[in-house]
This record gives structure tokens, sequence and C-alpha cells, in this order.
């Protein structure tokens, strides 16, 4: 079994930064590196995205593109959020995000992966040759990532009903994929448009 871990400390309350981990397509936009891609697809949303909730998991990893479902495992606001594998082609995968206070307005979220490749002795090299040191940089990226979106501006959407959250993927998927923040941009762009030419 191999783990990547890495951790960050973010400049905003533990309840910012959790709020933003709770919803899994989030991070998947911030690990768009060359040579490391992640996509995830909510396919049955609990109460919360909490426990139960199943979700698609798309990978690109230094070319090697591997998909796999999720579900939720554990949920504890503010505290710590778990899934695993159902169905895939790991032989185990699994990932928890924790979160800790560090006062009023400072965290650390600490992203854990442990996974067992497919592949019998060909996994094992080629975890060693290319896919650990893939998911490594690319969850070091994100959380850094993650890291300035959360300190720069603030106005993540941080709570969103699911009538939205639903509209909000629709136009996802109309825009070819595109990340969510940049969907938001686009969204926000027509608003303004629209109210200056009444």
């Amino acid at each position: 079994m191999a783990t990547v871990r890495r951790s960050i400390e973010v400049k905003v309350p533990v309840g910012t930064v959790f709020t933003y981990f709770a919803r899994p397509e989030h991070v998947s936009d911030q690990m768009t590196d060359k040579g490391v891609g992640m996509t995830v697809i909510p396919m049955d949303i609990k109460e919360g995205m909490g426990v139960g909730t199943t979700f698609r998991i798309i990978g690109d990893f230094g070319g090697k593109r591997l998909e796999w479902d999720c579900e939720t495992t554990e949920f504890e606001r503010e505290r710590r959020i778990s899934a695993r594998q159902i169905d895939g082609p790991f032989k185990r995968w699994e990932i928890s995000t924790e979160f800790e206070s560090l006062g009023e307005d400072r965290s650390r979220v600490t992203m854990t992966v442990e996974y067992d490749m497919p592949f019998g002795p060909l996994g094992t090299i080629l975890d060693k040759a290319k896919f650990a040191r893939s998911a490594e940089r690319g969850m070091e990226t994100a959380l850094y990532k993650v890291r300035g979106l959360l300190e720069g501006n603030g106005s993540i959407p941080v709570y969103i009903t699911l009538d939205a959250y639903q509209r909000l993927l629709a136009e996802k998927k109309k825009m070819g994929n595109a990340p969510v923040s940049m969907v938001l941009n686009a969204i926000l762009d027509r608003h303004a448009r629209a109210e200056i030419a009444q």
C-alpha cells in the first residue's frame, strides 16, 4: 500500500476551508497542472455532500488515465471528510482531508491518499515510475492553489442550493467542462452585462 500526504496552512477560518473542500469538484478544479488532471463528477448527493454521497473521479496522471467511483464515508464538520473507492481499477483507494483550527483566522489542511495500484507487479513499477510522483505533485499544487484562492479574495460560493448547483454543473458542461471558477466568472459577467443593458 502507498500513502501520499500533504499539509498546508491557510489564513482563513477553518469553517471556510471545510466548506470549500466539502465540494470535491472545487479541489479537482485546482488539479489541472501539466501531466496531472482530475475531474470529479457528483453522482448521488446526500445531505450536504455527507456520508453516502457518491462521485466519479477521472484522473490523468502523467498520461495514464484512470477512472473510479467513490463514496463519502466520513463527514465530520470542520474536522474530517473521507471517501473510498467503491468501483474502479485500484485494489484499494481512500482519501481523507483533515481540518485543524490554528486560531481565529488560520487553519491547517492535511490531505492523505492511501492506495494499492492495479495491474499487479506492473502496477508497482508504474507507481514508482510515474503515479506516485504525479499524485504528490498534483496534491501539493492543488493545496497551494486552494490557499491562494481562499486567501486571495474570499468570494468563493461556499453555500449553494442544490438547484443552483445543478444549474452550475449544466453550465459547466456547456462550457466544455471548464473549471467551476471559470464558469462562475462567466455567469457573473453575463449578469453584469445584463444589468448595464437595462
